[in-house]
């Protein structure tokens, strides 16, 4: 059978990385595989595997972050806590666009949602004794299930598309009525489906932590994305959805590197409740002798973690939410771009046998955006995976994302414009060598 890349170099590649099963490899491994099959055979790959940023970096970041280098700010150790500019514009900002008030005592710089996640799930698995589990609202992104494994802590997770609309009360209430949930996770709009959880979902989520005193990690990397509203002026409704609305128990997690495009600078902020922020937790003081869950995040585990977060990347932060806040920078029409690009690579895809995985939140279709799901007739998803692969085009599976639907993520970031003709020309060869 005819592929554009070979089938015995892809097996001899992917067996090279002494992988056990190359659909449950992570994103980085099927990034590896994919550049060196294209650096071995000529074959340009379409690499939709790795949900990096395609769009260039915020102008007034960069102009900031430059400004705060030349004044010195890279000899200079940052305050662990934050400098004040980031923490008062990241407070600004979160009432700007979630109409949340955290205040800037509360809202901690970073390095990078990746970091934050991680703290936050230390954390919050030692605040109460017999709480020592996470519980992630799946599909979710693979590499925080990676940062539980390292941490040494217990998770548990169920898919979220078998449990929409009122059905997520009833799962919520089984899980964590057995009492070993310290907090919950999830993305919104979600990695990998794009789906996105409702007001009144998030309310469910939100009455659930109140009642059974769980911390909600909400996820918010793709933060204002979902296209279909218009989420991006200042101070005006509609607003960002979140969990911030109906508890106390919360940590949003605000990153630099999607919606600012700021990725390789790895900022981005927690955001903790004014409550959260200063409750103290038994276990906490066992651990710790003293101190509040915030305290105890910045001057224990971030600590102990980094020293803190880059100094010139915080004013270039401090200065990205400062323009959105005062509406000089419209950050949203910016990021549609991926929007487009996942319209004209779903009809492409649909238009060769696949089917959208995640195509509606409840009787709504979901947005187009930064990730879409598809899936092939008759192939789970690490059966396609491993085919596309012989196609020059690679994603993951949808089961390194806890789904259990069959199927792949595929992000646009990296997508040329030449590449949807080079898209159409093999999957048109994928969909007649593999027609049932």
């Amino acid at each position: 059978m005819r592929t554009p890349v070979d089938y015995g170099a892809a097996k001899r590649v992917t067996d090279s990385y002494k992988l056990t099963d190359f659909g449950k490899a992570t994103i980085r491994e099927v990034v590896a595989v994919s550049n060196q099959l294209e650096a071995e055979t000529g074959v340009e790959f379409i690499h939709m595997e790795m949900g990096v940023p395609g769009l260039a970096a915020t102008q007034a970041g960069v102009d900031a972050e430059i400004k705060a280098l030349q004044s010195g700010a890279a000899s200079v150790y940052p305050n662990i806590n934050g400098i004040p500019e980031v923490k008062g514009e990241a407070s600004r900002f979160v009432k700007a666009f979630i109409n949340a008030d955290v205040p800037a005592e509360c809202c901690v710089p970073v390095t990078g949602s990746m970091q934050g996640t991680y703290a936050s799930f230390l954390v919050s698995s030692q605040c109460t004794e017999g709480k020592d589990t996470i519980l992630f609202i799946d599909p979710g992104f693979p590499v925080q299930k990676q940062q539980i494994a390292v941490i040494g802590c217990k998770y548990t997770s169920f898919d979220v598309y078998e449990y929409r609309g009122e059905a997520l009360r009833g799962k919520l209430d089984e899980l964590l009525s057995a009492g070993n949930i310290a907090a919950m996770i999830y993305s919104n709009p979600n990695n990998p489906g794009w789906f996105c959880l409702t007001e009144s979902e998030l309310q469910i989520i939100g009455e659930a932590a109140n009642k059974y005193d769980v911390v909600v990690i909400e996820d918010l990397a793709y933060f204002a994305m979902d296209f279909r509203k218009d989420l991006g002026t200042p101070f005006q409704p509609p607003y960002q959805p979140s969990v911030a609305h109906y508890t106390d128990n919360y940590i949003l997690h605000i990153s630099g590197s999607k919606a600012f495009s700021y990725a390789g600078q790895r900022i981005g902020i927690a955001a903790i409740s004014d409550k959260l922020y200063h409750r103290a937790y038994p276990g906490l003081t066992r651990r710790y002798g003293s101190g509040t869950f915030g305290t105890v995040y910045i001057h224990r585990v971030l600590y102990a973690l980094s020293s803190g977060t880059s100094h010139s990347a915080q004013h270039a932060l401090a200065a990205m939410f400062k323009a959105a806040s005062d509406g000089t920078l419209d950050f949203i029409s910016n990021v549609k771009e991926y929007g487009r690009r996942a319209e004209r690579l779903k009809k492409i895809f649909t238009a060769h046998g696949f089917r959208i995985v995640y195509d509606r939140d409840l009787d709504e279709p979901i947005a187009d955006g930064f990730y879409f799901t598809i899936a092939y007739p008759g192939m789970t998803g690490d059966e396609l995976m491993k085919e596309l692969i012989c196609y020059g085009i690679s994603a993951i599976s949808l089961t390194t994302t806890g789904s259990n639907q069959q199927g792949l993520r595929a992000c646009t970031s990296f997508i040329k414009e030449h590449q949807y003709e080079l898209l159409e020309e093999r999957l048109k060869l994928f969909w007649e060598n593999n027609q049932l």
